[in-house]
């Protein structure tokens, strides 16, 4: 994780699936489909330009956390983010992102 980063607690309506996200300051993605924005060059800044939807590509186990492997829609950027406490795990180990 960047020394840059800087926590915004923001709620947001998921451009993906319409679900509102109560966000914590970490949050990155929907916790329900799993999709998220390109909005940030480090985590929490908001200084990205490209603005396309990340879309959830793949779980990893990394170090005994779940991450999930994102990739902009628009820009073709890939980031993987931790799946968090209240990510919809049906989604996040049934391969159910993308539905």
């Amino acid at each position: 994780m960047s020394t840059r980063f800087q926590k915004k607690v923001e709620d947001f309506v998921c451009e993906h699936c319409g679900f509102s996200v109560v966000g914590n300051g970490f949050t990155n993605h929907c916790p329900k489909c799993l999709w998220g924005k390109h909005v940030d060059m480090y985590p929490g800044d908001r200084a990205a330009i490209c603005k396309g939807l990340m879309e959830p590509l793949a779980v990893l186990l990394e170090k005994g956390e779940y991450v999930i492997s994102h990739r902009c829609t628009r820009c073709g950027l890939e980031k993987k983010n931790r799946a968090a406490a209240d990510d919809n795990f049906e989604a996040v180990l049934g391969g159910g992102a993308n539905k």
